[in-house]
């Protein structure tokens, strides 16, 4: 019996041992230490960390990287305008980025022969863009730190051009504190800072900026003028055969192409059927306000108080027709063409392809904005006769010449290549009529910047109305300023004269005629004419008519205390303002945001007082007892936003509370305050 016990035991304990050994063979009779795989070097194959913008602009052996904060695109633009001038003047690569997609840690890291330059526009009330928030966090901590373990950027060469709007009280604040900011930290700025002021014109202010900017940029990283090229951006190539469901024809994204559920945003706007629309002013009379309310039941959008809807507007058919004309594409505008860029961190090929060339000029390039000066000077290289080229030169070339005949006429593109070409560019554009000029076409989408949606403040309640977005919105014409080339027309607004369109083929109307000075049948007899069906007919379904839109959310809120009185300032709206305001005070006492968002709209609060102040030739329509004009030096107090402020602390006291303020200008009004205690 003890036998049998011993022999178990020293069984169990043999297994024991073997066991063991089995379990730690690897350590007992490898000689050499077990290799660990390592995963390949991301570095090693060129594909670091995708936000390191510093090893990008090694690699790509790129001595500019380029910021822009931009909210609507435009300072994008500049920025790769910038980029490409560097290109063609130095021979220099540039990296062209959205702060947004990048990390700042390594900004003292920027090799000495390099600059970074920052294109800033201001948004709000001195607020940076959206895209830009995150680095104008690290630019005006002072406790973030670089990779040196410090705020500092000793030697850090900079370029800043800042965007804004002069009447805004914060005029381009946000590029002004880039520069102080970088200079603090040790930085040093390669010229002067440029301010570009939409008010006026953003693109004089930039062309007089940059020649002496490029001036001292050549001197500062030792380069020479000249070293570059004429070099194209894009490569256009037609296709013979392309299936045709893959062809864009105005839509904006793959999602809308293939019709694939997705979220609506401004890569791909929903297309809101049209439940009612009406005019607001007399029928008949000179001018219109349309008021159209778009279903969004099932589309998944939900809006708030204060947020803008974005309209997407196509080009007016006229427009369309004289630039292929005057591209002598015309009879190939259904062509299918490929666009290829040949430096994508320089310039993106603007909108989805493939596509055709008549769905550029209605669909995405903005066509029907007034020329650029710096554009004339490109084209006029490619003009059908010396008197062409002539005439696009001084035009380039005279800042004061191109004021008075392409800004103050408001001449577009196609009329300023049919104006220099001899061409009477009142008449309906043909073929015939108007002279062909041999601008390749990838000179086109280099030049005309991308068509961009228009923004108004919904003019509904999100309570009252959850399913539907309405739009109150004046319809943009007015008359141009005469010059010795052309008398005064009419000029027409591209987004507002596209939902006229949009109600008056929704409630079966015909588009009137205007009254012109002469019998003579012109393009300025009838208001301008939209392709509102829009690309293969999807914005129109039997009788109901659709129109693309996005919401784009606003930071601008009402008061959440429903008894907090609020100060509403709308320069030339009057009456107008009502519509969304009165649907929120019912709710919350319920006040206005149904304004287009380039008018203006204040809000202060003190105790037991509350006043509305508003301007315009229908203010007897205002609401609200004891509404009176008053004098002339009260509409000079409002005809700035910092005069805003005054009559607001005026009313209300030094302390009074004021919140976002956008603001638009009008002139020899009549100001109507209402006022109320409680």
């Amino acid at each position: 019996m003890a036998v049998t016990s011993s022999s178990d035991v020293t069984i169990l304990a043999l297994g024991v041992v073997l066991a063991g050994i089995y379990l730690f063979r690897d350590q007992i009779f490898s000689s050499a230490p077990k290799s660990v795989p390592v995963a390949p070097s991301k570095v090693a194959n060129g594909h670091g960390n995708p936000r390191d913008f510093v090893a990008k602009m090694k690699e790509g052996k790129k001595r500019i990287v380029i910021f822009y904060g931009s909210q609507t695109g435009t300072a994008e633009e500049y920025a790769i305008r910038l980029a490409k001038e560097a290109k063609t003047k130095f021979g220099l690569t540039s990296l062209v980025c959205d702060p947004e997609e990048y990390d700042f840690e390594n900004l003292d890291q920027v090799p000495e022969d390099c600059c970074v330059f920052f294109v800033m526009a201001t948004y709000g009330e001195g607020e940076p863009t959206d895209n830009a928030v995150q680095l104008m966090q690290n630019l005006t901590d002072d406790s973030f730190e670089f990779s040196n373990g410090e705020h500092r950027l000793e030697g850090l060469k900079y370029v800043v051009f800042a965007l804004g709007n002069r009447t805004y009280e914060h005029y381009n604040a946000i590029g002004r504190s880039v520069d102080a900011e970088l200079t603090k930290m040790g930085a040093v700025r390669i010229g002067e800072r440029g301010e570009g002021d939409d008010d006026k014109s953003m693109e004089e202010d930039y062309l007089e900026w940059k020649d002496s900017m490029w001036e001292a940029f050549a001197e500062a990283m030792s380069v020479e003028e000249g070293q570059g090229g004429d070099t194209p951006d894009f490569t256009v190539t037609e296709l013979d055969s392309h299936p045709l469901e893959k062809v864009y024809l105005g839509e904006l994204s793959a999602r809308a192409l293939t019709k694939t559920k997705g979220i609506h945003d401004a890569k791909n706007p929903y297309a809101s059927p049209v439940k009612e629309s009406h005019e607001l002013f007399h029928v008949g009379g000179d001018r219109n306000c349309v008021h159209l309310e778009l279903d969004i039941e099932g589309s998944g959008i939900t809006y708030q108080h204060g947020d803008h809807v974005g309209v997407w507007p196509s080009n007016p058919d006229v427009e369309v027709d004289r630039l292929l004309c005057a591209l002598g594409l015309y009879n190939r505008k259904d062509t299918i063409i490929n666009i290829d860029s040949l430096d994508p961190a320089l310039a993106k090929v603007p909108f989805p392809v493939p596509t055709t060339y008549g769905t550029v000029l209605r669909h995405y390039a903005d066509i029907s904005a007034v020329a650029g000066r710096q554009m004339l000077g490109v084209l006029s290289k490619f003009a059908p006769s010396p008197e062409a080229e002539a005439c696009l030169k001084s035009l380039s070339a005279d800042k004061e010449e191109y004021a008075s005949i392409v800004t103050n006429g408001c001449f577009k593109l196609g009329e300023i290549l049919q104006l220099a070409a001899g061409n009477e560019f009142k008449a309906r554009p043909t073929p015939e009529n108007t002279t062909a000029w041999a601008i390749p076409f990838d000179i086109v989408v280099s030049s005309i910047p991308r068509l961009q949606p228009r923004y108004y403040s919904i003019s509904s309640s999100p309570k009252l109305n959850p399913t539907s977005i309405h739009i109150t919105a004046v319809v943009l014409k007015y008359n141009s300023i005469p010059n010795r080339l052309a008398p005064a027309r009419h000029i027409f607004g591209v987004g507002t004269n596209f939902l006229l369109n949009v109600k008056y083929a929704a409630n079966g109307e015909t588009l009137p005629l205007i009254a012109t000075s002469d019998n003579t049948e012109s393009t300025q007899a009838s208001l301008p004419k939209y392709a509102i069906e829009g690309p293969r007919g999807a914005h129109k379904e039997n009788a109901i008519y659709k129109v693309p839109i996005h919401v784009r959310r606003s930071t601008f809120r009402l008061p959440t205390n429903p008894k907090s009185p609020v100060i509403m300032v709308g320069p030339g709206t009057s009456a107008l303002l009502s519509p969304g305001g009165q649907s929120r005070r019912m709710d919350q006492m319920h006040l206005l945001t149904g304004v287009p968002s380039h008018y203006s709209m204040v809000a202060a609060s003190r105790p037991k007082i509350s006043c509305m102040l508003m301007s315009g030739p229908s203010t007897t329509r205002s609401s609200g007892a004891n509404s009176r004009c008053t004098a002339p030096s009260l509409a000079s107090h409002l005809t700035s936003p910092t005069g805003v402020r005054y009559m607001c602390r005026i009313l209300f006291g030094k302390t009074a509370r004021i919140s976002r303020m956008q603001s638009w200008l009008a002139r020899d009004t009549c100001i109507s305050v209402v006022t109320r205690r409680r």
